[in-house]
């Protein structure tokens, strides 16, 4: 018997569990009325304008020309618009003596890799805590949590410390290592692994010869697909912003969030440029968030909920 006859006699018996319990067509139910749907939908499109806007002025300022820029009062629309700092940006990014396309295949390649050994090896933690009983699993769990409350500024010292003596520093693995554990990561696979993957089913798959890790490729993570795609999307967007100074010496190793840096900080006459930059970078995480959207909201709205 394979994984899908499993899945399915196990929902097949949860439907007909349901199915016992009858409908309840005498229960009243709590209706919002006409205006109060009409309140919550004029708080929520002020909500969205605000959070909307500063994506919305980061784009007008990298239309404005430089005198716009500095104008007072401050404009927020773009009288003139002009893709100027667009083409000064990308000769700034022509004229670099380590090329640009270097920059951004480091940052591709640490955003990559990190993040994809973040879901995997949370998730195989989360799954061990959450699903195999082992001595000092709550121990183990409660470590986890106290360790959300530290800040990583907090431990960057030991943190380099640590890659210091493995002689990882001005190396990828001073980055990619320790993005493959996050506690984040780990805490929000566990939560999800506990409520949405059931024993019963996991059971079934013993019972069927199914070992731990087929279960858990085959039956867990597709249960839990919508938190492992959100935890996809937050490492990648943190990945792709870090800038990597405090382990990266080298130029040539630099991300691509370094070298936007350095033009930004370049002086006033730059300020077009550094915006037009912004928005360069803003493009990759909005892009991965629009595609990974449903699966993020599902997420949320689901988590804490229990069966």
């Amino acid at each position: 018997m394979d994984i899908k006859t499993i899945i399915d006699k196990y929902k097949a018996y949860r439907d007909k569990r349901i199915a016992k319990k009858g409908p309840n067509t005498f229960k009243r139910s709590v209706t919002r009325s006409a205006g109060g749907d009409v309140g919550i939908f004029i708080i929520l499109g002020i909500v969205a304008v605000i959070m909307v806007l500063p994506m919305v002025y980061a784009i007008v300022q990298s239309l404005k020309p430089l005198d716009e820029l500095w104008v007072f009062p401050p404009r927020f629309f773009v009288v003139n618009p002009t893709l100027k700092n667009f083409t000064d940006l990308f000769r700034l990014m022509g004229s670099s003596w380590v090329p640009f396309s270097r920059y951004i295949f480091n940052t591709v390649l640490i955003s990559v890799v990190g993040t994809l050994g973040n879901v995997i090896f949370s998730s195989y933690a989360a799954y061990a805590i959450a699903k195999i009983k082992f001595p000092g699993r709550k121990f183990l769990f409660s470590i986890i949590v106290y360790s959300l409350m530290f800040n990583a500024t907090v431990t960057s010292i030991t943190n380099f410390i640590t890659m210091s003596l493995l002689g990882w520093v001005d190396t990828y693995l001073a980055i990619i290592v320790p993005a493959f554990c996050t506690t984040f990561g780990l805490y929000l696979m566990k939560q999800f692994m506990e409520t949405n993957v059931t024993d019963a089913v996991l059971e079934s798959a013993r019972l069927e010869g199914a070992n731990e890790n087929l279960i858990f490729w085959k039956i867990a993570m597709p249960m839990v697909k919508p938190a492992w795609i959100t935890l996809l999307m937050l490492s990648f967007q943190g990945l792709w912003n870090t800038g990597a100074n405090m382990y990266i010496y080298s130029e040539q190793l630099k991300t691509f969030n370094y070298a936007i840096s350095q033009i930004v900080t370049a002086g006033v006459a730059r300020a077009g440029v550094g915006s037009a930059s912004m928005v360069v970078m803003m493009i990759v995480p909005i892009t991965v968030f629009i595609i990974t959207q449903s699966n993020v909201i599902q997420t949320m709205s689901t988590s804490g909920m229990k069966e």
